[in-house]
């Protein structure tokens, strides 16, 4: 059997292909470099592995019979030096594609203009280079930004409109764009590859519309009952425009910096060779946008709260997309049995391990504007099972053993979960670690995450190390 592997599988446009790709009967194989992320999202005929392409010695399992490689993945989010990642990266994967007798690789570029100014569209159209120059046959795929629940261009357009009534905005809002709809530019990825003339080729691909980022956020604006002002600005760079959007966007600050930097130059397909070998209705932007929102309202999006946690089951339109973290690990030598009697112990009697006080005073507050604080009491002091309350949290997703993962139901300007993980490091060490994860909802949202910050890295260094302090002392006992 010959597989389609999608590698990169737990990003945005991997998550949705791969499901895309087995629907159609194709045998298909999903990588990660964390498989829990793939695992939570139980997806029907494809197969799970664990990969990571700056990792060479695990990259030929999961090339194994595979005879359609889709290349998927970016640095972005890793900092200053993601090119010099992205690089080696690309690198080490197309050799072990030839060693392993791959017939196609179909990368996903970004649309470059004629001489690109921004660092992350040159290193996407670097990777494409590296790719090619090995042996076996690539076929790129340039698109602009994509119109989907996730994509994080369309999170950028959804959190400014959504939350800001007016907007001073640098120059870029002018610059022109073709955005293509997820759906598009799934059914191009699908049957690119197809087609023996692909090989080798590079297709510039967009959605029906040529529009000013104004205008995609006009139109935005049109369908969710908004109207907002735009008032550009053009002291303010897109560099400058970068920063004060981490108080407006969920979407990572490396991330955005990065797409914003992008934003400065038109970025126009005008390329209809793949529209003509693979004919499809083409959207225009308002029928994407809707397409998007549509999918979030029915929350169909396999996206996730965080990395190795659960399905973003309880996502909501108007938070944010993309999670804030937080949180501490601590070593220890307490069994994992120990350290996981302790934390199954969580909230029990109003005990959260750490600065009691801080959680009385949180809880009150949530209290008196109405929430389930105080009001709830747990079904057992030492057991826990999928659906328990913990006073304002509820189970929502456990591995005995392993990992726990309580939603926050308090009232707050966003919605969060917290998640304890126990892990073995060592032969006589596990680590245990504590991690809260919050959606903010527009900018206050925002400003009660970043105002709370610095308690959070108190509470929970003080929490992993109370719980090490409890688990040291069960296995003492005996």
């Amino acid at each position: 059997m010959s597989y389609r592997l999608v590698f990169g599988a737990s990003g945005y446009i991997g998550s949705h292909l791969a499901p895309y790709l087995a629907e159609q009967g194709l045998p298909v194989r999903a990588t990660s470099r964390n498989i829990e992320v793939l695992e939570s999202r139980e997806w029907q005929n494809v197969v799970l592995a664990e990969a990571d392409a700056l990792r060479p010695e695990t990259l030929d399992p999961v090339l194994e019979d595979v005879d359609i490689a889709y290349y998927l993945v970016h640095s972005m989010a890793a900092g200053k030096n993601f090119p010099e990642l992205d690089a080696t990266a690309a690198r080490n994967f197309a050799e072990a594609a030839a060693r392993q007798g791959v017939q196609r690789i179909v990368y996903l570029g970004g649309l470059v203009p004629k001489s690109p100014k921004s660092t992350h569209l040159r290193s996407r159209q670097e990777t494409g280079d590296i790719l090619r120059a090995g042996s076996v046959p690539v076929t790129e795929i340039r698109a602009g930004m994509i119109i989907g629940p996730g994509s994080a261009a369309w999170e950028v357009i959804r959190d400014l409109v959504n939350h800001l009534p007016v907007m001073i905005t640098p120059r870029w809002v002018f610059s022109r764009s073709t955005p293509i709809a997820l759906s598009n530019l799934l059914r191009y990825l699908a049957d690119a590859p197809r087609f023996e003339e692909t090989a080798g080729e590079i297709y510039d691909v967009g959605g029906a519309d040529d529009l000013t980022y104004a205008e995609i956020m006009r139109q935005y604006a049109e369908l969710v009952g908004k109207k907002p002002r735009i008032i550009p600005v053009r002291v303010l760079t897109p560099r400058l425009s970068s920063y004060w959007l981490r108080l407006v966007t969920s979407v990572p600050t490396n991330i955005a910096r990065a797409l914003i930097d992008g934003l400065s130059q038109d970025v126009i397909a005008d390329d209809d060779r793949l529209a003509r070998l693979v004919p499809q209705r083409l959207l225009g932007f308002r029928e994407s946008a809707s397409e998007a929102l549509e999918a979030d309202l029915k929350h169909a999006v396999p996206a996730r709260w965080i990395e190795g946690s659960v399905a973003c089951r309880e996502f909501r339109p108007e938070y944010g997309f993309y999670s804030k973290q937080a949180g501490d690990s601590a070593s220890s030598i307490a069994s994992r049995d120990a350290l996981w009697r302790v934390v199954c112990q969580v909230g029990n009697e109003g005990d959260f391990f750490y600065a009691g006080l801080l959680w009385w005073l949180r809880r009150a507050m949530d209290w008196v504007v109405g929430g389930p604080s105080f009001r709830r009491k747990r079904r057992h002091p030492d057991h826990l099972r999928v659906g328990d309350v913990v006073d304002s949290w509820r189970v929502i997703a456990m591995q005995p053993d392993k990992q726990l993962t309580l939603l926050m139901e308090m009232k707050a300007p966003g919605a969060g979960v917290l998640e304890f993980h126990v892990e073995e490091t060592a032969e006589d060490r596990r680590t245990i670690t504590v991690a809260a994860y919050f959606h903010p909802a527009g900018v206050w949202g925002m400003l009660y995450w970043l105002s709370l910050l610095p308690i959070h890295a108190f509470i929970y260094r003080g929490m992993t190390r109370e719980i090490v302090k409890r688990a040291e002392a069960l296995d003492t006992k005996g």
